[in-house]
């Protein structure tokens, strides 16, 4: 799909970070934008400005919650039209070794992070078919979801869903006039992991004092190269090109080579030899 003009994008996580650099991207593209958050002073800054720009809805919601999901989309629709881009972007970052987690966490972390992708697929992909106008719809996974880090058990399996998700419903969809692209980011100067910090269930299993210190040496990490990563914009004006180009893959840095390589290599090595 080459033309964003006049089309309604819906964006979850909208308000804030890669969400709200995407938004940009898009209004400045011609499209209408719906923008979903549980943020509700962020979403009317985000209104404030996009809204001299484009046309512009807000909702909060929580992703996890699809009979509210239906009801937004259905309103959403109502005020600006058919949705035909769709974005999948809310996410959070949190987490606990993977001894200490527990079903609370869990359904938390998963529940937004891939459940909240797949609500977003269930309520607005049916739609896209069926109105036969082609579409987008964009999936925010991670470099995390391509490779293991050695930390965040929780956080990579939900990525690793999402990038599979994604990979097979591009291949569904590919004559249907409907383009899949997954944005799998390195470092990217958000606060997401302050705002995944206020959000996340508190741990219950209590952790030893070495387990905090390490938690805490590896957030402080992960937020200093947060810092130090690509502007939300220009991660935006990279999904952009991808919808306009039906690009599946949306790389914001070169970080994941080495470790995709890596793990490349060792798949095809595990591979029985040939007959």
């Amino acid at each position: 799909m080459t033309e964003i003009a006049h089309r309604t994008a819906f964006i979850t996580g909208g308000a804030n970070g890669i969400g709200l650099g995407i938004a940009r991207s898009l209004a400045r593209a011609g499209a209408k934008l719906a923008l979903i958050d549980l943020d509700s002073l962020a979403l009317e800054r985000a209104a404030a400005e996009l809204g001299q720009v484009t046309e512009v809805a807000i909702a909060v919601l929580d992703v996890r919650d699809r009979a509210a999901y239906a009801r937004v989309a259905d309103d959403v629709e109502a005020k600006l039209g058919p949705v035909s881009i769709l974005v999948n972007n809310a996410g959070v970052a949190g987490g606990a070794p993977a001894d200490r987690l527990t079903y609370e966490l869990w359904d938390w972390g998963m529940g937004i992070n891939l459940g909240g992708v797949i609500n977003g697929v269930q309520a607005f992909l049916p739609r896209i078919v069926e109105r036969g106008g082609g579409g987008h719809i964009v999936n925010t996974a991670s470099g995390a979801g391509l490779y293991a880090t050695g930390g965040g058990v929780l956080y990579a399996t939900a990525k690793f869903a999402v990038v599979g998700l994604s990979e097979a419903l591009g291949v569904e969809l590919e004559d249907q006039n409907i383009g899949v692209t997954v944005l799998c980011p390195g470092p990217v100067a958000t606060d997401i992991i302050a705002r995944t910090r206020a959000a996340q269930p508190r741990v219950t299993k209590s952790m030893s004092a070495a387990q905090r210190s390490n938690a805490f040496a590896r957030q402080q990490v992960m937020t200093d190269s947060l810092a130090q990563g690509t502007p939300p914009d220009a991660v935006g004006d990279m999904v952009l090109a991808a919808i306009r180009e039906n690009r599946l893959y949306v790389h914001t840095d070169r970080s994941s080579m080495d470790p995709i390589a890596a793990r490349t290599a060792a798949l095809l090595a595990a591979m029985p030899p040939a007959a």
